[in-house]
């Protein structure tokens, strides 16, 4: 039998650092995840806006002063790169669901595309709108 030293080595392949080296497809992925939290964080912002203008003037120009100042907008702006990598993110999913695009090579690719694209799609919005 072998002699397998199961002390020595990491428990889990999540172990970053020193055991573990982070690739494109794992930070993508990570990344897709905390982007889902932000975005229910925006949508708690956006029923505060709503509850606001259904309650009170005094109510809606606090949250209003608050998502059109600076830092508001700062805020808006991340949540808006927020959305969109998340949604690339599920689309790529849904590529991969399909069979298509699975190389480790092409995955990469398709990681940075993702932060390129919502990056791009982020500054064509803040533009735009």
């Amino acid at each position: 039998m072998a002699d397998v030293n199961r002390g020595n080595r990491p428990l889990s392949p999540f172990m970053i650092g020193q055991y573990y080296r982070p690739q494109m497809t794992s930070i993508s992925s990570i990344m897709v995840r905390i982007t889902g939290i932000a975005s229910l964080g925006t949508a708690f912002l956006l029923v505060l806006w709503l509850l606001g203008a259904a309650g009170s003037e005094e109510g809606f120009s606090g949250i209003d002063w608050f998502l059109t100042s600076f830092i508001g907008d700062l805020i808006l702006f991340a949540a808006t790169w927020a959305i969109w990598y998340h949604m690339l993110g599920r689309l790529r999913h849904v590529i991969w669901d399909l069979g298509y695009f699975v190389e480790v090579t092409v995955s990469e690719k398709m990681g940075w595309g993702m932060f390129i694209g919502a990056t791009v799609l982020t500054l064509f919005t803040a533009i735009v709108v």
